[in-house]
């Protein structure tokens, strides 16, 4: 087949100044057009259908052939039929060839791929259509007018827009015809088809709005975030992964998660972001090769050397959360937003400033401090491990003076003794409510004069809502967690499981009557800026 690709592009573009040169995320506009049709699986000819010096330098810089439009075909009511014919004419003359297609390729439609014009090609000759032009599916309620001035519907009945009939809109950015249908005044044959364009494709730049959609589109990165979640290590991971994937709206982010998550999947899947469930990290590496992925975000806790390196030779910047393990030296960026500097290098960002909170707690209220204690929290995250929610529970139910308290236990959904923590609830003198997987923590945390909870990201939480709290370490690793101590707002007892019951109850007792003492860790916490990290973290992710 002989194919010719023509590219109309004048000069003197009004609504945006320069426009088929302008510079669109790195490259003049007319060379995506130009570099689609020279990439095709096909044999084309390229040509740039122009009466614009600038552009023409242009056009022969990235590959292509000019035509130069006559001073007729320039005028703005000048269609593109009459000028595409003339590039026709004039390149089977230079050429020296009978074309069997020609192609308006127009310059306006960046974001159109190769693999869509090379299937649209392959349609068109397969089928033996005169034309093929691409479309995107638009069905949308609309309202036509009629000759008469009034307006009418353009649907037979109002349905939600799934189920409303497909309503093909041209996209501009290419119509392939036979070569035998092209006239001055038509490149429309009588076997007319369309091909439906992805609509992340179908966009045709002709207002500043549209060229700052089409480079977002081209700048978007595809971002794989490798996370786990279950009852070992609980959902904090999970919840990191998904308030990035969230804020990250401009690019293409899926997760990949160990088939032992499965705390972690039923999130995930919840939160209707692509996933995909692997046995071995191994199995990365063809995601990465089949997505073209940009960024790999590891939030998997220690490293080794081996899977970093392994990741780097698939050329992808590696960003490694909460990572104190030797891979942590050769990833691009690590993020360790609960430790005190514990390794030297430009690429590690260590403590409270990179913590990333949750969007409810950017919107809620802080709590207020009041005098008298009426309401205490007890959190030890989804999975609660150590068990350290029936610890706090069997150690106030020696003392009676907590009548007027109200107690509320929130555990996860990977508490395995829920049952027995509400069986035990209902018997007790006191006044507790246990709640499992709470949606909205914030309504809970802003109500609470005082908090028990582990030493990981929780304790955060309560601090941005300045909750004085009184902390029980899950492990030896959560020790090593820089934030929770007492110049940040916190009571730290050390490592839960070695706590006495008595001790628990005793602290428990002497802050709630420490009045003086709440106040200054109310205000220490408000001291911090926690509301921040995720900015912070993000410009380092995509810097």
């Amino acid at each position: 087949m002989n194919i010719l690709a023509v590219i109309p592009a004048r000069g003197g573009s009004k609504g945006i100044p320069r426009k088929n040169v302008r510079f669109l995320a790195g490259n003049p506009l007319i060379s995506y057009a130009i570099t689609n049709a020279l990439k095709s699986e096909f044999s084309v000819d390229v040509c740039v259908s122009t009466d614009d010096f600038e552009i023409e330098k242009v056009a022969i810089k990235y590959g292509a052939m000019v035509v130069k439009r006559t001073e007729e075909l320039s005028s703005d009511e000048i269609t593109l039929d009459p000028v595409i014919y003339d590039a026709f004419i004039k390149m089977s003359k230079q050429k020296n060839k009978e074309y069997d297609y020609v192609i308006t390729l127009q310059a306006t439609s960046p974001l159109l791929t190769v693999d869509i014009l090379d299937n649209a090609i392959t349609e068109c000759i397969i089928n033996n259509y005169d034309t093929i032009i691409s479309t995107v599916n638009q069905p949308h309620l609309h309202w036509e007018q009629s000759k008469e001035g009034g307006f009418t519907p353009g649907y037979k009945e109002r349905l939600n827009r799934q189920y409303l009939p497909k309503r093909y809109v041209e996209t501009g950015a290419f119509l392939i015809t036979k070569a035998e249908c092209m006239k001055p005044t038509s490149r429309i044959g009588k076997n007319v088809s369309v091909f439906e364009v992805p609509e992340s494709q179908s966009i045709d730049i002709d207002t500043p709005a549209d060229w700052w959609i089409a480079e977002k589109q081209l700048t978007k990165k595809n971002i794989l975030i490798r996370v786990d979640g279950y009852s070992g290590i609980g959902l904090g991971h999970i919840y990191r992964g998904l308030a990035l994937a969230y804020n990250l709206i401009d690019h293409n982010v899926q997760f990949v998660l160990s088939e032992k998550s499965d705390l972690g999947i039923e999130k995930i899947k919840n939160s209707h972001f692509p996933f995909t469930i692997i046995k071995s990290n191994k199995e990365i590496g063809k995601l990465i090769s089949s997505q073209k992925i940009d960024i790999i975000i590891n939030d998997i806790l220690n490293t080794t050397k081996d899977y970093v390196t392994y990741l780097k030779k698939l050329n992808v910047r590696v960003i490694n959360f909460e990572d104190l393990g030797d891979g942590a030296d050769s990833a691009d960026i690590v993020i360790n937003d609960l430790y005190a500097p514990q390794r030297n290098g430009d690429h590690y960002f260590w403590g409270s400033d990179y913590y990333i909170i949750r969007d409810e707690f950017l919107l809620s209220e802080s709590s207020v401090f009041n005098e008298v204690v009426k309401n205490v929290l007890v959190i030890f995250g989804g999975a609660d491990p150590s068990n350290l929610t029936l610890k706090v529970f069997n150690a106030i139910q020696s003392n009676f003076g907590y009548q007027n308290i109200q107690f509320n236990f929130i555990v996860g959904p990977g508490y395995p003794h829920y049952n027995d923590l509400k069986n035990l609830a209902k018997k007790s003198s006191l006044n507790i409510n246990v709640i499992r997987d709470v949606k909205v923590m914030t309504e809970y945390m802003r109500n609470a004069d005082i908090a028990l909870s582990s030493q990981g990201r929780t304790m955060l939480e309560l601090a941005s809502m300045g909750v004085p709290t009184i902390l029980l370490a899950q492990n030896q690793r959560e020790l090593k967690h820089e934030f929770g101590y007492l110049n940040n707002g916190f009571i730290n007892l050390g490592l839960g499981e070695y706590i006495e019951e008595e001790t628990v109850k005793d602290t428990l007792e002497w802050l709630i009557k420490s009045e003086q003492v709440r106040q200054q860790m109310h205000d220490q916490m408000k001291l911090k800026d926690l509301k921040n990290g995720l900015k912070r973290v993000l410009q380092i992710i995509l810097n």
